[in-house]
């Protein structure tokens, strides 16, 4: 038996704020219990809903030197779906109504987690063989892993895992304040460490020091080694190519379900789609104050409103495609830019565009299901949850060639009649807008090829069971290797 512990900022069901949560949350309850032994720790956030802050039993206590001062750390206990949850308690860092916020004090407040965190190990019924630790907020842990806490017979057979679910967050600031915070010496802070353009940078830190990265798509993987996408890391990650992997995200099968799905009024399989899909489809016309007709193509965006997934694309081209027979739904929140063009097109186009400027899990799910097509044009995508979902319910993807969308989106090919959704390569609207088109003449054209691509999207198996084998190979092959 192999014991894992997945150190991370957030994880469902307790606290979450994107798809990192899920990921830590699911992750470990694919992987097989015979062989391995998954815990998950993460700290004990005031914002957490009550009824669980409540509901979670008191492990140990103690007290650690951080910054001259001694800080109190609590650790309780909560196991959930087979899967024990350790939070790391001090109300005076965990305080506050959201997990993060501000940059500053977001930065001395998980290098305080990444201490106290190793330091409770040894109070624990649990020697882990591998930390996983997920993004900047727990880049801290493989530096101190070879640093501080290095000496020590319990830590010296500990392996470390680095994932990076997005390499645009860092958790980079001055230097000074850096070293500060981590309280490493000199030595880690030159070029070939945590320094970065004269700053100190946690995420370079995991990046240097784990034993393993991995990042949630192949093709992510290879771009992160480029320029265009490397965040000024790419020659680090060139240096690391052998040690680097790229596993692509699974999505929950149990939640994700739109046979079972309590949100659906017409629930459906891969044998009723095609009958019950229209009905949700104009249930969900008729809700949002849309044309309600199931013959008119729906295409949906849930998304944060950001540059990132490529709403500038949407912006310059779609006027035009308003004009086509085509209704959008818009659900999500972000750049003020972006909610009020959603806003205006809405009020233009009232019958065609609906704005939902807010995130509701409901309304995504009936979303999902009404939808006939998924549109998401990102600028960069490590891996994306929501082509995967939109697979899982027979809605067609239309994206852009990069990362996991690339990784999971098959283009369709009229001609061998293969493929899952639509895509285009280059970061160009008008390269968009004739994807959008090509899928609204097949939609409208070829209903027997739509329905083909629908029968082969659903068919599509992204659970976390085939993501989880190879996690496992990667926890098998670091353990071996000590």
């Amino acid at each position: 038996m192999k014991n894992i512990l997945f150190l991370a900022s957030e994880a469902v069901p307790f606290i979450k704020t994107g798809g990192l949560a899920d990921v830590v949350g699911s992750l470990p309850r694919s992987i097989d219990k015979a062989y391995f032994d998954a815990r998950i720790m993460i700290p004990k956030y005031m914002c957490m809903r009550e009824e669980d802050r409540y509901n979670l039993e008191y492990v140990t206590h103690f007290y650690m030197d951080y910054l001259g001062q001694s800080r109190y750390v609590g650790v309780l206990k909560k196991e959930v779906d087979g899967i024990l949850y350790y939070f790391i308690d001090n109300e005076y860092y965990f305080s506050g109504n959201r997990p993060y916020g501000n940059w500053y004090w977001d930065l001395e407040k998980f290098c305080f987690f990444s201490y106290a965190a190793l330091s409770a190990l040894p109070l624990l019924d649990f020697h882990p063989d591998v930390i996983h630790c997920h993004d900047w907020q727990t880049g801290l842990v493989p530096v101190l892993l070879k640093d501080r806490f290095a000496g020590g017979e319990f830590f010296r057979s500990i392996r470390s895992v680095f994932t990076i679910h997005n390499l645009r967050f860092q958790g980079t600031w001055d230097r000074k304040t850096i070293q500060r915070f981590t309280e490493l010496s000199d030595y880690y802070f030159t070029p070939d460490k945590l320094e970065y353009k004269k700053d100190g940078n946690l995420l370079k830190g995991g990046l240097v020091y784990a034993d393993a990265i991995t990042t949630v798509s192949k093709t992510y993987a290879k771009e992160i080694q480029t320029e265009f996408y490397g965040e000024g890391l790419e020659g680090l990650l060139q240096a690391r190519d052998r040690d680097l992997r790229g596993i692509v995200n699974g999505i929950d099968y149990d939640i994700w379900n739109p046979k079972r799905d309590p949100y659906l009024p017409y629930p459906y399989d891969k044998v009723s789609v095609h009958k019950e899909k229209a009905k949700n489809k104009t249930a969900l016309q008729e809700s949002l104050g849309l044309s309600v007709s199931e013959d008119t193509m729906l295409i949906s965006i849930i998304s944060r409103l950001t540059d990132q997934k490529g709403l500038d694309l949407i912006e310059r081209v779609f006027d035009e495609l308003c004009q086509d027979a085509v209704q959008f739904v818009i659900l999500g929140t972000g750049e003020d830019r972006y909610e009020n063009l959603f806003r205006y097109f809405a009020w233009k186009y009232p019958d065609r565009v609906s704005a939902q400027i807010y995130y509701s899990e409901e309304i995504s799910h009936r979303i999902y299901a009404g939808s006939d097509a998924f549109l998401m044009p990102s600028l960069f995508e490590p891996c994306g949850l929501s082509q995967l979902i939109s697979l899982r319910y027979g809605t067609i993807p239309i994206v852009r060639e990069t990362g996991g969308l690339r990784d999971t989106v098959e283009p369709y090919n009229e001609y061998e009649k293969k493929g899952t959704g639509f895509s285009f390569a280059n970061y160009n609207a008008h390269e968009m807008m004739a994807s959008v088109r090509y899928a609204e003449r097949i939609y409208y054209d070829d209903k027997r090829s739509w329905r083909g691509i629908i029968n082969r999207a659903m068919k599509k198996d992204f659970s976390w069971k085939s993501s989880a084998l190879q996690y496992q190979e990667l926890y098998d092959w670091l353990v071996e290797r000590n």
